[in-house]
Parts: structure tokens; C-alpha cells; sequence
């Protein structure tokens, strides 16, 4: 009997293990074909892959979208022209008016209409745990926006979120004045799930419209989108996934165009920009440096960013109010952007672009309504967060030191209670990309010329994005900084350094005239066609061609222009800097 229950062990312990080996493999394999496998935790804390059925349950969003009709105008982010005449035609330029917006296009298009896949192929690997994730208040604030393209931004937001992690969609009307706002509105979000209205009793602007929606939201984090946007497939889940990693970390979309005039999607899965700022306080994009390259581990980890565009990000709601959310002084909207950069940064937090969410936005034509307190509300943001680096700001705007902007005491308090660092240590460890004007006493300001009083240097750059390839002309002085801003660098560089990156003058070979290239980056030298000394006698000593810069009352079409000439003793060559104070 002995013998025969240890034969019978035996073979007990050989089919086990066989079984045990076999389930090993299978399983492995099963792993390795489930590339949209989810992550479950279990009571014992470890991860437990969910798959099928439930995974789908998991990822299953609010509403589905209907299905895909190629046939509809702009489905797939395909860009709409039409070729209108007449009364139609007049019709469109009407909503173009008064919306900086193609709004008769809008129209047109589909309200639950599909996005082509605008990110990396290896976001779509990406596995989630969807149970542990935080939820989400998505708030959207509007003022007076268009029916088709805010109800277009809920409809995305509700048919690609998914209903486990969308708490609630949450509209804030900041006192709009036309009708199909009114009981329209209400009579239609009332069949949707999870949509709730908010209005305003008075114009708040956007920072404070949002604070009212933030107020009522109960989900674990705050995602802000602006009224005219088109979320992405699978937009959600990264920025929730890495606020639940790091509380403390800001995290913004990337921002793909939608144009104002077509509705073309131009989503880009390549590496997104990342923001910055330059000395008008004016936020800017630029590409990501080298040194954060190195700090990611794999191309959709998330992306360091100086600063935010402003319109779109999640954030705990918890830290957020721990930051002291929004400056309530600032007014409308405009600079509340690099004010909240400036904090997430020196007081503790980070701020970041995840390259696996992907939103949509319509950029306007140009701005619906007024920017009038966007000067205030940037006077504010230098008060309080740049220290003596603020003199920079002024120097390039002078009118902004008359510019009332209300008492910032209290958040000169905050920033003390929360222990945060200066701006010194912003530019050094954040943003050690910008290139830090010297301003010294006597060689910045309105470059002026003696003989030919009262003209200034003058530069208009091609575009916003583009600050090179124009001439530089001579216009009479108006103080206000901006395009008459110079300085004059102990590298004899004279730099037009309103904008990042900043520009040069130069002269181009074989010509007389001035024109504005990009400066060195800080690892070179000075191009020899970008040195002008400075001499005692107060003429500015072009070293490549031994020329001197002089006025000259008809040149560039017919304009006053400096240009290069032989070197001489008369005030037509004679130049001084003047600082309006």
C-alpha cells in the first residue's frame, strides 16, 4: 500500500507541474496578444490583467458616436470649402464678423463628427488601470460662443471619455446675451447624462467663470478645455493616469489646430512644441531642447513645459486649490496663463504636455471681444512672480508701468506661505532657454539719431512666429517700446530682444542697409555681419565693412533708413539710446 500511494504521488506531482508549465506559456502568450489589455488591482495590491468583455465595459464612454458617414462634410478632420455666392455668401462672412470664426462651415459639419489618429502609434499600447484612476469635472466656460462649435466640444468630450472616469461635464455661461444661450441651451443639455449649466449673474471673464464652474465640480480632478474644441480618441486617460502618479504635476493635452476658416483637423503625431514666454510676458511655442529629450525615458513620456498655453489642462483638484487656483484680480482674460506657469513652477509643482492626449482647438481669426485688461493682468503676474527680472518687462513696455492693476498683496502672501522659489531659479532650472537681457544704463531703450531728431530705429517683424528677413527703417519715436526697442550687448550686438528668440541687425553681403537676423545661441559667436562697436565718438562701427551707420532721410521706398556709409564726423552718424521711464 506504501509502494503504490508514492507511485501514485508521484504521478500526482508530474501531472501538476505539466499542467502548472503549460498554463505558464498559454498565458504568456495570451499577454503578449493583448495589445489593449487594461490593468486591474486586486485586493492582494498586485496588478491583474483585464481583458474582453470587461476591458470594453472599462473603456466604454459616455455615449458612442454614430456611425461613420464619409459623405458628411469635414468627417475625419477633412477640411470643408464651399463655393458660396450671393446671400450665402454674405452669410458666411456675417459669422465669420461676428464669431472670427466660420461658424456657416461650422454648421454644416457634423456635431459628433471623427477625428483622424493624430498621436504616436505607441500611445495606443499604452495599457490603463482604469479602476484606480481618478475621476474628472471637465469645465468649459463660454461667452456668447456658437451653438454648433460648444455643443460639438460636449459632444466630443462625452463620446470619447470614458463613463468611468468622466464624473461630469460642467458649461459655465459668463453672462452671454444671445438667445440660443438661453432656454435653448438648457432644453437641450437636459437629455444629456453627466451635463450640468452654470451661469454667471454678472460678466466674471475667464478666469473667474471658471473658478464658478471649479466650485461645483465633484470629481477628483479639474480638466479645462476652451468652448470650441474636439477631443481626441483616448485624450483622457493619460492626463488622469499621470496626476494619479504625481498630484503635484499640471498636465496639458497637446493642442492640435482645427483651422477657424475649414474645420481641417491638423493634428501632428509627431513631437509636439512645448511653451515658453519672451520679455512682453507674451507666451510663445517652441521645440523641445535636448537636455529634456534626455530626461524621458521613451517618446510618450510626458514633456517638461516652462509654460501653458492656458486654454486646455487637468489638475487635482485638491492642488489646485492648495496653489490658491486662479488670481481672482486678473480681469477677462489674457496673462493668466504664465501667472499660473510662473506658480505651478517656483512653488513646488511641475508642468507638462502629454504626447498621448491629443484636443483639438479652433484658434479665431482673431480675438471675439475685447483684450483690454490682458495689460493689467500681465502687470500683476510680473508684480508678483518675477522679482527684479520685472524691469526687463518694463523696459520693453513702459505704458505698463502707468497701468492700474489692482492689490496684489495677497498673493505676494501666498507665495511667501507656500515657500516658493524666485524667478531667478525658474530661468536657471526651468527655463535656461530664454536668453536673459543685460539692460545696462545707457544701452537700451529708443535708439536715437542727432542728426535727424527725433527718429528711432524701427522694426516690424514678418509675423508673430517669424521675427527675421525684414529691413530695419527709421520712424518717428513713440515711446511705447515694442518694434522701437533696442539694446546694445557687450558682444556688439545690437538686439531686437522684445520677442523669443530674439533678433540682430545685420547687413547682409554686399549691401548697405540693415535687416534682422536670429542672434548666436549662447554656444556661439558672433556672426561677423551682426558686430557693431560702439565708439566713444557715438558712431556705431560696422567691423565687416569698416563702414559707419548713418540716417538717411530717403531710402528703403522712399523712408528714412540707417545704412551703412563711409565713416565721418557729422550727427547723421552719431546715435545715443534713451530709456522712457
Amino acid at each position: 500500500m506504501i509502494m503504490y500511494g508514492r507511485r501514485n504521488r508521484t504521478k500526482l506531482l508530474l501531472l501538476l507541474a505539466a499542467f502548472a508549465i503549460g498554463y505558464i506559456i498559454f498565458h504568456r502568450n495570451t499577454v503578449n496578444d493583448l495589445g489593449g489589455a487594461a490593468v486591474k488591482r486586486g485586493v492582494d495590491g498586485k496588478e491583474h490583467l483585464v481583458q474582453g468583455d470587461e476591458l470594453e465595459r472599462l473603456k466604454k464612454t459616455v455615449y458612442e458616436k454614430p456611425p461613420l458617414d464619409l459623405n458628411n462634410l469635414g468627417e475625419m478632420g477633412t477640411p470643408v470649402k464651399l463655393n458660396l455666392e450671393g446671400e450665402e455668401k454674405k452669410k458666411e462672412e456675417a459669422s465669420i464678423q461676428k464669431h472670427q470664426i466660420n461658424i456657416y462651415v461650422s454648421e454644416k459639419i457634423s456635431l459628433h463628427r471623427r477625428l483622424p489618429e493624430r498621436w504616436n502609434p505607441l500611445c495606443k499600447q499604452k495599457q490603463y488601470d482604469y479602476r484606480s484612476l481618478p475621476t474628472t469635472s471637465v469645465v468649459i466656460a463660454f461667452y456668447n460662443e456658437a451653438w454648433s462649435t460648444l455643443l460639438r466640444t460636449v459632444h466630443s468630450v462625452l463620446e470619447t471619455s470614458p463613463d468611468i472616469l468622466l464624473r461630469e461635464v460642467i458649461l459655465v455661461d459668463d453672462y452671454s446675451d444671445r438667445e440660443h444661450l438661453k432656454q435653448p441651451l438648457e432644453d437641450y443639455i437636459s437629455s444629456l447624462r453627466k451635463v450640468r449649466l452654470v451661469r454667471a449673474r454678472k460678466r466674471e471673464g475667464l478666469v473667474r467663470a471658471r473658478l464658478l464652474g471649479a466650485s461645483t465640480a465633484m470629481g477628483d480632478v479639474l480638466t479645462f478645455l476652451d468652448c470650441h474644441c474636439e477631443s481626441h480618441e483616448g485624450w483622457l486617460e493619460p492626463l488622469l493616469e499621470r496626476i494619479k502618479e504625481e498630484e503635484t504635476a499640471v498636465v496639458c493635452p497637446v493642442i492640435d489646430v482645427i483651422d477657424w476658416n475649414t474645420f481641417q483637423y491638423l493634428g501632428n503625431p509627431g513631437e509636439p512644441q512645448i511653451g515658453g514666454f519672451d520679455w512682453r510676458l507674451v507666451f510663445t511655442w517652441h521645440v523641445v531642447p535636448e537636455r529634456e529629450q534626455k530626461l524621458r525615458r521613451s517618446p510618450i513620456d510626458v514633456i517638461r513645459s516652462p509654460t501653458m498655453a492656458g486654454g486646455l489642462f487637468a489638475v487635482s483638484k485638491k492642488y489646485f486649490e492648495y496653489l490658491g487656483t486662479y488670481d481672482t484680480g486678473m480681469e477677462v482674460w489674457g496673462g493668466e496663463n504664465l501667472e499660473f506657469s510662473f506658480r505651478i513652477w517656483q512653488c513646488g509643482g511641475s508642468l507638462e504636455i502629454h504626447p498621448c492626449s491629443h484636443v483639438g482647438h479652433v484658434f479665431p481669426k482673431q480675438a471675439p471681444y475685447s483684450r483690454s485688461k490682458a495689460l493689467a493682468n500681465s502687470v500683476r503676474a510680473a508684480e508678483v512672480w518675477l522679482g527684479s527680472y520685472k524691469e526687463l518687462y518694463y523696459h520693453r513696455n513702459p505704458h505698463a508701468r502707468l497701468e492700474p492693476f489692482g492689490d496684489v498683496t495677497e498673493r505676494k502672501k501666498l507665495k511667501e506661505k507656500l515657500g516658493c522659489k524666485d524667478f531667478k531659479w525658474y530661468l536657471e532650472n526651468i527655463y535656461p532657454d530664454i536668453h536673459v537681457p543685460q539692460d545696462r544704463p545707457g544701452f537700451f531703450g529708443m535708439l536715437k539719431n542727432k542728426g535727424m531728431a527725433n527718429y528711432c530705429f524701427d522694426y516690424n517683424p514678418p509675423d508673430e512666429h517669424n521675427i527675421a528677413g525684414q529691413r530695419v527703417i527709421l520712424y518717428p519715436c513713440h515711446g511705447m517700446g515694442q518694434n522701437q526697442f533696442f539694446e546694445y550687448s557687450t558682444y556688439n550686438e545690437i538686439r531686437y530682444n522684445t520677442r523669443e528668440p530674439a533678433g540682430c541687425v545685420a547687413v547682409n553681403s554686399g549691401t548697405d542697409y540693415l535687416t534682422m537676423q536670429l542672434c548666436r545661441t549662447a554656444e556661439q559667436d558672433v556672426p561677423e555681419d551682426q558686430k557693431f562697436i560702439l565708439r566713444e565718438d557715438s558712431t556705431f562701427y560696422h567691423v565687416q565693412t569698416k563702414k559707419c551707420l548713418q540716417a538717411v532721410d530717403k531710402s528703403y521706398k522712399g523712408s528714412p533708413a540707417p545704412v551703412l556709409k563711409p565713416c565721418t564726423d557729422s550727427d547723421l552718424q552719431k546715435w545715443f539710446f534713451q530709456e522712457r521711464t
